[in-house]
């Protein structure tokens, strides 16, 4: 790929990036979008749609931009929790990184690589028609010193990277702390979920209450069986479509009287729908009424949520081996009360393993099925084979624009649209795994979309999609560095433009949230002005792999092509305002881990540090510098080391608190006059949703009445 090939898709996102920026300036200010950019805000009512019209919405402006700039971290804490503060540290420690590797690879690597002549001399007069492997190590002579240059800026990136890697680990541990010392008595606290509970002549119930007063006699307090009422949430679900059918249908009483005369007919028709419509809702509601009663005598599953009278009793339940046989009694955290996912609860120790087993061999069929279309996009990106393979298409490649568009631009904004799959798809698979917390899932889809993108778009890329040359090299261990020393630093030009199309492009269509745009545009034609809508969630599970793809991405590059790192910087700092914007006025958070998730986060940037050393390890070998590649031997090791290290000190913090603090937390509690209360309302805060009493209002004119009552 040549420069005016970059230049042309660099100027292409560009003009996106400007497009959607000013779109969303001037679509936020329209009161009719308010449930698509600012729905936070008219929930917690510090926004309120304004009626009259003024010239002032059509005009675009930057005004979001200095809101979400001074928007501080102590007020992110407040509004959306520790996790929303975690994942802006991701952000930031990765502007940290890129800022430091940056002025490195700008101002020492890359007049380095330009000095070089190994492909090509450096065309100054004509720039564009550049080579982008000019600026790549791969253009610096074999055996020449300057190579040390790259040896010492990849010593210190990767010192700089573990010195950030250890603080942030240990401010977000400090700051996870603080947060269960200021947290008020949660019942998750008190909580364990059993699941494989053995079956006896007597009821789940009755065993569970013998087994814990027997074991836990002065600490256990009580329990609540899990029902299968999977059959029952369906039903729920069919009478809220249809109480929504009837309240559309329901003519409104102030325009009754004009509507008459030759439209009586039309009226009456419509009438008879709504009769209808009730008719069926009645008897939704009484079979609802049935099966919640056939479940409350006999629905229980083989789990229940257990309930002690100390955080300390709790978690010393959890750690502990209930049962001489470990296939039974298997314990685990209770989640938050509203962070239950309560459609699959996997009730035997076989089911939860046959299910993982199934997970994983649906994965592996669906990344070896992802390798066709990564096979296609590279063929986009080798203008030469494009022509063998389809030679129809000859004279429209030798149009020089188009050729830079098919080269630069195609092949990374083909990969994306099919990259959209990847993360309902692997939260689809931890759903059926049997976590049973909506964090789970997410955290386990966040790993699986994580490792899928590096194996399918890094590594597949590099290796031109060939799974057999990947499974080859893997097989032969020693053989890796070399391999990859060649093939990573080929695919240096594709992924420069992936940056810029997949990072800049997806961050600021985050910003423009085009599909719920036009859902919404949609929607408003047939929904009501009583109707409520749902706050959205921050998708963790789609932004957290991709934040820490392009991090990966930098510093595998940092030393190879340090081209790439402007684009990654700019695409960070893209995102520090967006996703600061997005915080503030769009997703509220749906559960709290406290930060659960940075050991991801840390694992991640250490495979990239190794990754980054394996192939200079290679890189030198392969331009004959035997003792930079032998010196850079030790880095992976003591990264290695150090991740070990981290480990050790902080990960059991993100596992489960200690008891240290746990007893201190308890021992606060005890002169809470709350507390008590707080005991009695355990069972009822795991109660099932769909065991909740049904009724529909008694009022037919009015259509703000609730469908489902709390009572």
């Amino acid at each position: 790929m040549i420069v005016s090939a970059l230049l042309t898709s660099v100027g292409i996102n560009t003009a996106l990036c400007v497009l959607f920026l000013t779109l969303y300036s001037i679509l936020r200010k329209q009161p009719s979008n308010y449930e698509v950019y600012v729905p936070r805000l008219l929930v917690e009512g510090t926004s309120k749609r304004r009626s009259h019209f003024n010239f002032e919405r059509l005009i675009p402006s930057a005004g979001w931009v200095a809101k979400a700039w001074k928007l501080s971290e102590e007020e992110l804490y407040s509004s959306s929790g520790l996790d929303g503060v975690v994942f802006m540290r991701i952000i930031t420690f990765s502007v940290k990184i890129f800022t430091f590797a940056g002025v490195i690879g700008i101002f020492v690597l890359l007049p380095v690589n330009c000095w070089g002549n190994q492909l090509q001399d450096f065309d100054v007069a004509n720039f564009t028609s550049n080579s982008l492997d000019v600026f790549t190590i791969s253009n610096i002579n074999s055996g020449s010193k300057w190579l040390w240059v790259h040896f010492s800026a990849v010593y210190v990136v990767t010192g700089f990277i573990c010195l950030l890697l250890f603080n942030e680990y240990k401010l977000i541990s400090s700051r996870r702390i603080s947060y269960f010392y200021s947290s008020k008595p949660q019942p998750h606290q008190f909580a364990i979920l059993v699941n494989s509970i053995p079956t006896s002549s007597s009821s789940i119930s009755d065993s569970v209450d013998s087994f814990f007063k027997e074991l836990y006699p002065s600490s256990y307090l009580s329990h609540v069986v899990v029902r299968r009422t999977s059959k029952i949430r369906s039903l729920v679900n069919d009478a809220n479509n249809m109480y929504k059918k009837v309240a559309q249908s329901r003519p409104d009483p102030t325009k009754e009287k004009i509507k008459q005369g030759a439209f009586s007919r039309l009226f009456h028709q419509r009438n008879n729908h709504i009769e209808r419509y009730e008719k069926q809702l009645a008897e939704i509601e009484e079979n609802v009424r049935l099966k919640q009663s056939e479940a409350s005598l006999a629905g229980e599953a083989r789990a229940a949520f257990v309930f002690f009278r100390t955080r300390f009793a709790a978690a010393a339940a959890f750690h502990l081996q209930q049962s001489v046989n470990p296939t039974q009694w298997i314990t685990e955290l209770a989640p938050e009360p509203h962070d239950v996912y309560w459609p699959f609860f996997s009730e035997s120790f076989i089911r939860i393993w046959i299910s993982k087993l199934v997970v994983v061999l649906v994965s592996i069929v669906f990344i070896i099925l992802f390798l066709v279309p990564v096979v296609f996009v590279q063929g986009l990106t080798n203008l030469s084979q494009l022509k063998t393979l389809l030679p129809f298409l000859t004279s429209i490649l030798t149009i020089k624009f188009v050729s830079q568009i098919v080269t630069g631009y195609l092949p990374s904004l083909i990969l994306q649209l099919f990259l959209q799959l990847v993360p309902p798809t692997m939260e689809f698979l931890s759903t059926i795994q049997g976590y049973i917390s909506h964090s789970d899932i997410e955290m386990s889809a966040t790993t699986k979309v994580l490792w899928f993108t590096v194996w399918n778009v890094f590594f597949a890329t590099a290796f031109s999609g060939s799974i057999l040359s990947m499974a080859s090299t893997i097989l032969v261990p020693t053989s890796i560095p070399g391999k990859l020393a060649i093939v990573v630093p080929a695919q240096a030009s594709f992924f420069i433009t992936y940056v810029v199309t997949s990072g800049w492009t997806s961050v600021s269509s985050e910003l423009f949230r085009i599909f719920p745009y036009i859902v919404n545009l949609i929607t408003r034609l047939f929904k009501t002005p009583d109707d409520e809508f749902e706050l959205p969630y921050m998708p963790y599970h789609k932004d957290v792999p991709r934040v820490l793809f392009f991090g990966l991405l930098g510093i595998s590059y940092f030393f190879l092509a340090p081209l790439i790192l402007p684009f990654v910087l700019a695409y960070f700092c893209l995102a520090y305002i967006i996703y600061k914007n997005q915080f503030m006025n769009v997703y509220a958070p749906r559960y709290e881990t406290a930060g659960k998730f940075w050991p991801t986060v840390h694992n991640s940037m250490i495979f990239s540090l190794v990754l980054m050393h394996i192939i200079a390890v290679g890189i030198f070998a392969l331009k004959k510098l035997s003792l930079a590649s032998t010196l850079t031997l030790p880095l992976p090791l003591l990264t290695l080391l150090f991740n070990e290290y981290c480990r050790k000190r902080f990960l059991p913090i993100f596992v489960g608190y200690s008891a240290e603090s746990l007893i201190k937390k308890d021992r606060e509690d005890q002169n809470d006059p709350t507390l008590t209360e707080f005991y009695h309302n355990l069972v009822d805060a795991y109660k099932d949703p769909a065991l909740v009493p049904i009724q529909y209002s008694s009022n037919n004119d009015s259509l703000s009445s609730p469908l489902i009552s709390s009572a």
